[in-house]
């Protein structure tokens, strides 16, 4: 496991911050922040707090609808809890990290399991590209290429503070 040298989790959440504060007053419609397991919901709690939003933030989960279940199953992470009505909702999806669009399509199929929302945009402190679905992010913080046999995640300490890792795929 390494670092990638340019990218600082933390300085990259401070803008994810200020583009979401901006992004919220900018909304018409008031907006739900819902983070995707893990990396995403740390992100959205702490935003959450730190924009000092009513309420708790929603967390989702892609384990049940991902397209290769079969393969992972389910995994250590959170379950997907919104602690508030979905249908009708408009819902500010926030994750780490966009890379083919999977876990989005996926995460997507869980909230429509939960209620009809009005509308769903979506924030990533990294855009990696390599996109394999029409999916793009409203809020991007960073951009960034690696290898597809390279991943790249959110890792939080004990003290809460925020790195990126990069690691090779598993085969």
């Amino acid at each position: 496991m390494t670092q990638p040298p340019s990218l600082d989790a933390e300085a990259l959440y401070n803008g994810l911050r200020s583009a979401v504060q901006q992004f919220l007053a900018d909304s018409p419609v008031p907006l739900v922040l819902v983070g995707i397991t893990s990396g995403g919901a740390w992100l959205a709690e702490r935003l959450q707090r730190d924009l000092g939003l009513p309420g708790a933030a929603g967390v989702i989960s892609s384990a049940m609808h991902r397209d290769d279940y079969s393969q992972r199953g389910l995994t250590n992470s959170a379950q997907t809890s919104l602690p508030f009505e979905v249908n009708g909702a408009h819902v500010l999806l926030i994750d780490d990290v966009l890379y083919t669009g999977r876990t989005l399509r996926a995460v997507i199929n869980e909230l429509y399991d939960y209620g009809r929302p009005a509308s769903v945009k979506l924030a990533v402190l990294v855009d990696r590209g390599g996109r394999e679905l029409p999916i793009e992010a409203n809020v991007c913080v960073a951009t960034l290429t690696l290898p597809d046999d390279q991943l790249l995640e959110l890792a939080k300490d004990d003290h809460g503070q925020l790195s990126f890792v990069v690691e090779s795929k598993k085969v």
